[in-house]
């Protein structure tokens, strides 16, 4: 009997363990609010670091950065995340946070549809979700947000219609849906019609009273002009398109560049009365210059254009073909030639074409403008007589010496600094790489191609599932994610810098052979600490702190993503690490 009594003794012994273990355990569980905010959380992709910082031990996100809570109830208050680089979807466990007022994600790089699971959140009174890449259409779920007063969708890719249900936000103070891809007719009944023509610039398929564009059956009889897209508040928001493209645009480009030089080699060998374009692009073309101070007319241009023979052919790559374009006065220009893709190329062209005419800085090649055919389009830069960095480098065998090799490792530093943090809106640029940085008459570089590989991807994609670029500059997780960010042009960057510093291209012969590329090689020459090994022996005038310092850079750029500095951060750790080095530590690469 004694046994048995002391047998269940035990029993309630650990039966009160574990409803004493339970009750703590519960006690320090996170809020369902947190836990609405880490599902969140774990549908983002990339980030700045920011929210890896929220603990799923706290009792609350209230100290969670980006997160203000009630001071009374606990509760989320606000959610504010723009300019974190989150890219990702937005979770629909967000529509659990039911005392949300705001919710801020501008500036990222959001992806797939807005969450119709917000229209919960009926406390909600500003919702920014501004320059992303969200696409679908507008949820009508958005229209029972009663206390709503700020909605600002603008600068995606939402399709479809305006819901009517948001003329019923009768508490609506700001609205914003511009430069998306909206059509149909704008709402007339409620609210919307107090808004002006800038909420809904850059739809070019809405119409209605507000945009003083009249409906028929429904679909918009708005033809836009070139030009009318520099209208500035279009400008200012049409910013942020598609950073991705499908693997079966890759084909379709080689494909259409196969078909131009096919018809190119008919023109040149098939038919002998012609030297000139394939392609008569007098038929529907239009010229639009970007900068007043050129004095041509688009008949003066058009007319220049179709003399051009495969003779006036500078370069080729994977956007186009290059042609030196000569006027009359003496000036001289390059013109950028691309086969046009598909149909859909058009609805997004101009408009970025507007954004990349805009970008000027001394480091960036100036885009003059452009010709827009029927068949082809035609890009018009400055012509820059120094060529390429990579024929400078690999071709026409000039000697550069060590000061003309940090002139040129810097300005491109400048340029794509410029890109990634000042112009507006940032650029990732994707195929940073030597026949890229263009030189001037005094090998002044200058960064050229950048917005290209936006400019050309599928406009139907939200997601990168091909990876823009060239094979040994690339960063080991853009060609395993297709994802290009910031730090993925940062690796690139740090694969050019080991290339002007070796004179050798990043997949040469020398070690990949070895199996290994030019970072591959640092490495190897790192581990044995011999990493000067890597300069040019035909380098003059190598001075040993510019060097070590230089190298240094190049290698935290080329390390893992969350180790890369910033370009911006680069450019500083240039200027005072790298540019003033002590001029009496010279080196002799010869003499080890």
């Amino acid at each position: 009997m004694m046994g048995i009594c002391q047998a269940r003794c035990k029993v309630l012994r650990v039966l009160c363990i574990l409803l004493l273990y339970g009750s703590i355990n519960n006690s320090l569980a996170l809020s369902p609010d947190g836990e609405a905010l880490l599902s969140f959380r774990s549908a983002i992709v990339t980030s700045d670091g920011s929210i890896l910082q929220w603990r799923p031990e706290d009792p609350d996100p209230c100290r969670w950065k980006g997160v203000t809570c009630d001071s009374e109830s606990k509760r989320v208050i606000y959610l504010s995340l723009a300019h974190q680089k989150l890219s990702g979807s937005i979770s629909p466990y967000l529509g659990k946070l039911e005392h949300l007022r705001i919710l801020t994600l501008r500036d990222n790089n959001f992806y797939g549809p807005i969450p119709s699971e917000l229209g919960n959140c009926t406390e909600l009174q500003g919702i920014y979700l501004q320059r992303n890449y969200l696409s679908d259409s507008i949820p009508s779920e958005l229209g029972n947000l009663s206390n709503l007063g700020h909605l600002n969708l603008s600068g995606n890719l939402l399709r479809g219609s305006i819901p009517p249900s948001l003329g019923k936000l009768n508490k609506l103070v700001t609205f914003d849906v511009s430069a998306n891809f909206l059509a149909g007719p704008i709402p007339s009944d409620g609210v919307l019609i107090n808004f002006p023509e800038s909420s809904f610039g850059g739809n070019r398929g809405l119409c209605g009273k507000q945009i003083k564009v009249a409906c028929n059956g429904g679909s918009s009889t708005n033809n836009i002009s070139p030009t009318s897209a520099q209208n500035p508040n279009m400008k200012r928001n049409s910013t942020r398109l598609l950073v991705s493209a499908s693997a079966t645009i890759g084909a379709l480009l080689l494909v259409a560049l196969m078909c131009f030089w096919g018809c190119f080699l008919y023109k040149k060998f098939g038919k002998n009365d012609s030297k000139g374009f394939a392609i008569n692009i007098n038929g529907g073309a239009s010229v639009v210059m970007f900068h007043g101070d050129l004095p041509y007319t688009s008949k003066d241009i058009i007319k220049k254009l179709e003399t051009l023979t495969e003779e006036d052919i500078i370069g080729s790559g994977g956007f186009g073909t290059v042609y030196r374009l000569a006027m009359d006065d003496g000036n001289v220009f390059a013109l950028k030639r691309i086969v046009k893709m598909n149909e859909g190329f058009d609805r997004f062209f101009e408009r970025e074409l507007e954004i990349l005419g805009s970008t000027k800085n001394r480091y960036l090649v100036n885009l003059r403008g452009y010709c827009n055919s029927p068949t082809s389009k035609l890009l018009i830069y400055d012509f820059l007589p120094g060529g390429s960095l990579d024929e400078a480098l690999h071709e026409r065998g000039e000697q550069l010496d060590w000061e003309t090799r940090l002139n040129i490792i810097l300005g491109a530093a400048k340029g794509l600094a410029y890109l990634h943090h000042d112009c507006s809106p940032r650029i990732v640029h994707r195929d940073i790489k030597s026949s890229n940085i263009l030189l001037d008459a005094n090998l002044e570089a200058r960064v050229s191609d950048f917005g290209l590989a936006k400019l050309l991807e599928d406009e139907e994609s939200h997601i990168t599932t091909i990876v823009a670029g060239t094979f040994g500059y690339l960063a080991p997780e853009y060609m395993q994610s297709g994802r290009a960010t910031e730090k993925t042009d940062v690796y690139s960057f740090g694969v050019l810098v080991l290339e002007i510093l070796s004179g050798k291209r990043p997949t040469d012969a020398a070690f990949i052979e070895k199996g290994l590329n030019i970072v591959g090689w640092l490495n190897f020459l790192e581990k044995e600490n011999r990493q000067r090994e890597i300069l040019d022996p035909n380098c003059e005038g190598v001075q040993l702190e510019s060097l070590d310092a230089l190298l240094s850079i190049a290698i935290r750029c080329v390390s893992s993503p969350e180790e890369r500095p910033t370009m911006h951060r680069v450019v500083q750790l240039l200027e005072s690490e790298v540019m003033t080095p002590c001029p009496s530590d010279l080196y002799d690469s010869n003499s080890e």
